[in-house]
């Protein structure tokens, strides 16, 4: 069948620039590196504080609250260059991320990690934005190898952090902030004289908002119902291994690093396959597939687990590099204003499944709250349906 047609303004089809492409996905790699260190170690945050699973868990909303900020850091992203968001935030996340390890009180907890969600959305809200300049019209493949690259990182992030714990134990983890400083000198050598700003800039919000009215209820739709299984898998992971499978920290990480593993293959194939084969088709397939392979982890035995695993990794992990490229084929103009009203979305979506997975955790134990996760994602499907069918946006 045939994918749908898209279009991008003129000035910005100038072919795919794969070495600045690769530059930004490396870039991204290592952010997300550390920013997935909160996962593997919420365990041990857990036993430190006493805390409940939805207390715990609720830690990763203050590292998302920030994301409240990407409508108004992707408007600006359209109008003026924040290509040095893009460059230091590594660095920044980096340091703030490495210091968990020396803060012994939950408020103090959340006000590094909100510190921390401010630089992930100073990078999350232009730099996709930059890929879908860079990537002319194969926006699809460089939103891929983008989106790939940030699940490697966090595929390495749970490991480094864990083999950081065993070395130096909890508090000596700062050690490893250096090497996001390092990337952000590279950052800095080989995008100092590349903008992050779209050449044709978007009009108006008044006269974006219909399409934003048109096309985000649907989208809204499509994110509250995923984000049940997401939130189950990278947030609640580590400790459902720990304390319903009972698995040691390096093994509880490892699952998460599985995990992680897989969404990287999956975010390379889903992207370049959604250029091909259209979107709607590609998503339809992962949504469907992702609730049932959830249901076999749950009932499978041991040796079963980490096949599985791989095989939520390429369903459940992987759709969003399609739905980035989706959004940015809606509004070819105002790439980075649509991205960061994305990614508000997704953290509001994604706080509500966090709270609400840790109260069914609470009251009615993990193994429950991983089912009816992925009962509610059995209605992700829906919402595409609800998408207007006019992908390509001319003018």
């Amino acid at each position: 069948m045939r994918a749908e047609t898209i279009q991008t303004p003129a000035a910005e089809a100038q072919g795919f620039q794969t070495g600045e492409v690769m530059t930004v996905a490396g870039g991204h790699f290592v952010h997300d590196s550390f920013s997935a260190f909160l996962s593997p170690l919420l365990p041990l945050i857990q036993e430190r504080l006493g805390t409940s699973y939805a207390a715990t868990g609720g830690l990763s909303i203050f590292l998302q609250l920030p994301s409240l900020l990407n409508p108004f850091l992707g408007y600006a992203a359209d109008r003026i260059s924040l290509r040095y968001f893009i460059i230091l935030a590594p660095g920044i996340t980096a340091t703030l991320s490495s210091s968990l390890g020396l803060v012994h009180s939950y408020f103090a907890l959340a006000l590094l990690l909100l510190a921390a969600g401010v630089s992930v959305a100073a990078f999350h809200a232009p730099a996709p934005a930059m890929i879908g300049r860079i990537s002319g019209q194969r926006v699809g493949t460089g939103m891929s190898i983008f989106m790939a690259s940030g699940e490697l990182g966090r595929t390495v992030g749970p490991l480094l952090v864990s083999a950081a714990v065993i070395w130096w134990g909890l508090e000596g983890i700062w050690r490893l902030a250096i090497l996001g400083w390092l990337c952000s000198a590279v950052l800095y050598w080989r995008l100092r004289n590349l903008s992050a700003r779209p050449v044709t800039t978007g009009g108006s919000l008044a006269a974006l908002w219909p399409r934003v009215r048109q096309v985000y209820p649907a989208i809204l739709w499509i994110l509250t119902t995923k984000a049940f299984i997401a939130v189950a898998l990278t947030t609640y992971l580590p400790i459902f291994m720990s304390d319903t499978k009972n698995a040691s920290l390096w093994l509880a990480a490892a699952s998460l690093t599985v995990l992680e593993a897989a969404g990287v293959v999956g975010a390379l194939a889903t992207g370049t396959y959604s250029d091909k084969w259209g979107r709607r088709r590609v998503l339809a397939l992962l949504y469907i597939l992702a609730p049932f392979v959830l249901f076999g982890f749950l009932a499978a035995p041991e040796p079963l687990l980490f096949p599985l695993l791989l095989g939520l990794g390429l369903t459940a992990i992987s759709p969003t590099p399609v739905m980035m490229a989706l959004v940015q084929d809606y509004f070819p103009r105002n790439r980075a204003l649509a991205n960061g009203i994305f990614l508000t979305a997704n953290f509001l979506t994604r706080a509500l499944a966090i709270w609400v997975v840790g109260w069914l955790a609470d009251n009615f134990g993990l193994q429950t709250a991983f089912l009816w996760s992925g009962v509610i994602g059995l209605t992700t499907v829906a919402g595409l349906w609800m998408l207007p069918k006019n992908v390509a946006v001319t003018g």
